[in-house]
């Protein structure tokens, strides 16, 4: 079974695309070693030729005909767009090493519509320059090569969807002063406790201005989820000996969400950068980033603070250091002498966020402490939720965790934050956070599934009217197997002819899936992939290296029987799996068209077929997208959103017809 998603190093087709790729040599080419671009000739500085010169030296030429460049003046223009697609693929490497997956996505779409879109022809070997098919070649194998591995570790590139950070917003305001909203705040804060020093200046009077008008939301959303985690910050901040207010730090920096991202890569609810975390036991990994751990980086944010206030001796100091770096903050104070933020933030000496970094904590922190005065008084904090903790030493897809507790993976997300992706680690023990009461439920279950198949098997829940066999085709498995694996028989189940009749309803089947088998229950992304043909790949083993059935990877490539002579590149769709929910809806949507619709019943659920339409004189998008059944907003989301159509362009259709 494959994951409800995956990281797509999809590329945009384009019209160069198809029509670059499609009439690709027959021949395969072995990998080699990528290209090295190779610079123009360089001219010594200390003796340059003079352009003029050269020119004025050579044979009169024709009044008509164009001067000649000098060749030392002359670039290669092959090897400058070499150069500048090697700069985006090892940009994406480098990203992608570093984990920023959606910027080295775009690296290596980048890198790969240079090439298509170059206007060269990439089959061409000119004099024996095929220096343009061997980069081709080369970014085809990289991009592939981290797509498999990927694939093949279970989950592959699936992560959880990360929530921008507020503080990103409030930061880049100047909002303007109310002088009745001060003069209010300013009598309020007389009278509000606060183990915080609270100062009303313009700056926090601006900010409580636009928290109550433009920005009230986002306040209303924090206080909301603050109740998840109130009682946790402060034991925590209590039990480091900080003040318990700076709860209304992680108020400002991430509403309180575990998953929240600034546009800088500050990541969890207490928006620590990477190596400041590290600097105080965050752990980041290709499974988990404890920065979303909310009690580990509570832990570690009291920590830092701890230390800042240490270091600078004041509350205001420590935290404009804790948004900007502590030596940012010492500098400022080295130059102008003065241990105040106030007066730095006079004098604009610290950047302009964190200029505004203090002001919108204390703008926070006296809105939630007075709700009645700004109308907060009415949210209703959420409750904390409580949770069982296995510890494990071995991977396990969080779907199968969740069916293990009859729970959904959205509930197992949730209670383990910190995970990136829907499987735990593979190198080390993990705490894994269960629905209360449900740890021996989880240890009972889990037991029956061998430790080595725990990121590819399942749990199912029989159905009314499943038979073995229709699970068996569902999950793209055989019914001996399934009855193998549940030790099951013809005697078994009451007497019921496991192939034939149906299952009772609620019954716990486990699935055994193989690496690589894709379920019936799977949608496919919209964006294509480009898999480069190896020697001794048939349409069988790429499917089953991707997940997909082959019945589709033949339909997106117009193939018919297994081999793959002759061809260079295949497109395909990776697959998304649906969630347990919206299995059953499908499920019952599917047996009601059955009994409703007859014969019909097959294309209500079809997946749409990937085709390539080569433009001809006179069509528009409207004539094209009403020929294949499709809209014209999704042609040109397809096609690099494409405007104007001309004789030849091959456009890329998802085509329900």
């Amino acid at each position: 079974m494959r994951l409800s998603s995956h990281w797509y190093l999809a590329i945009p087709m384009t019209a160069a695309l198809a029509a670059t790729l499609a009439c690709q040599s027959a021949q395969k080419s072995s990998f080699r070693p990528p290209a090295q671009a190779q610079a123009p000739a360089l001219v010594s500085a200390s003796n340059p030729p003079d352009p003029q010169k050269q020119i004025a030296a050579a044979p009169a030429a024709d009044p008509q005909s164009k001067p000649q460049v000098p060749p030392a003046l002359q670039v290669d223009p092959v090897a400058d767009l070499i150069a500048r697609v090697e700069k985006e693929y090892q940009s994406g490497q480098d990203n992608y090493r570093a984990g920023h997956l959606e910027a080295a996505k775009q690296n290596f779409d980048t890198a790969f519509n240079l090439l298509l879109g170059s206007g060269f022809d990439l089959r061409s070997e000119t004099n024996g320059d095929d220096r343009l098919a061997r980069e081709l070649d080369r970014i085809l194998d990289g991009i592939n090569s981290l797509e498999v591995a990927a694939l093949q570790q279970g989950d592959g590139f699936a992560e959880q969807k990360s929530e921008p950070a507020p503080i990103d917003e409030a930061n880049e305001l100047t909002p303007t002063v109310d002088q009745t909203i001060k003069a209010k705040a300013e009598a309020e804060i007389k009278s509000t406790h606060s183990d915080l020093p609270l100062m009303m200046t313009d700056q926090v009077a601006g900010y409580i201005n636009y928290f109550s008008n433009r920005g009230r939301g986002t306040v209303e959303r924090a206080l909301a989820r603050s109740g998840r985690y109130e009682d946790m910050i402060r034991r925590t901040l209590s039990e480091e000996g900080v003040p318990q207010d700076l709860i209304y730090l992680a108020q400002a920096e991430s509403g309180f969400h575990p998953l929240a991202v600034s546009r800088a890569g500050a990541r969890g609810m207490w928006q620590f950068m990477g190596s400041r975390a590290k600097g105080y036991g965050l752990d980041r990994s290709w499974w988990v980033d404890d920065r979303q751990d909310p009690e580990k980086a509570t832990r570690a944010a009291a920590h830092h603070l701890k230390d800042l206030y240490t270091q600078f001796g004041d509350w205001y100091l420590a935290m404009a250091a804790y948004n900007s770096g502590p030596g940012t903050v010492q500098n400022a104070v080295k130059r102008t002498g003065y241990a105040d933020f106030w007066e730095l933030y006079r004098r604009n000496v610290l950047p302009k966020e964190t200029r505004n970094y203090v002001p919108i904590i204390l703008a926070v922190t006296i809105m939630a402490k007075n709700p009645e005065q700004y109308g907060l008084d009415s949210v209703v904090k959420e409750k904390p939720v409580p949770y069982d903790t296995v510890k494990i030493n071995y991977p396990i897809d969080l779907r199968l965790a969740a069916e293990c507790v009859d729970a959904t993976t959205s509930d197992l997300l949730d209670l383990n934050p910190s995970l990136i992706r829907l499987t735990t680690p593979k190198d080390r023990a993990f705490e894994l956070h269960l629905p209360a009461g449900t740890a021996g439920k989880f240890q009972t279950a889990v037991a029956s599934i061998p430790a080595d198949k725990r990121v590819w098997w399942r749990y199912h829940k029989v159905q009314s009217g499943e038979t073995l066999a229709s699970i068996a085709r569902t999950f793209h498995t055989t019914s001996k197997a399934i009855a193998e694996a549940n030790d099951l028989n013809n005697n078994d189940l009451n007497n019921k002819d496991l192939n034939g009749d149906s299952l009772p309803p609620d019954a716990r089947l486990i699935i055994p899936i193989a690496p690589g088998k894709q379920s019936d229950t799977s949608t496919y992304a919209r964006a294509i992939t480009h898999y480069k043909v190896r020697k001794g790949d048939t349409v069988e083993s790429v499917a089953e290296n991707f997940g997909v059935s082959a019945k589709m990877l033949r339909g997106w490539n117009h193939l018919k029987g297994s081999s793959l002579a002759g061809r260079r590149v295949l497109y395909l769709h990776l697959p998304v799996t649906r969630s347990a929910g919206e299995t059953q809806v499908a499920s019952k949507h599917s047996s009601h068209s059955k009994r409703h619709a007859g014969t019909q019943t097959a294309s209500a659920t079809a997946h749409p077929t990937v085709r390539h339409h080569k433009v001809k004189r006179g069509e528009t998008l409207s004539s094209i997208a009403n020929s294949y059944n499709t809209t014209v907003s999704a042609l040109k989301h397809d096609n690099q959103n494409v405007a104007a159509l001309r004789p030849g362009m091959i456009l890329v259709v998802h085509s329900t017809n």
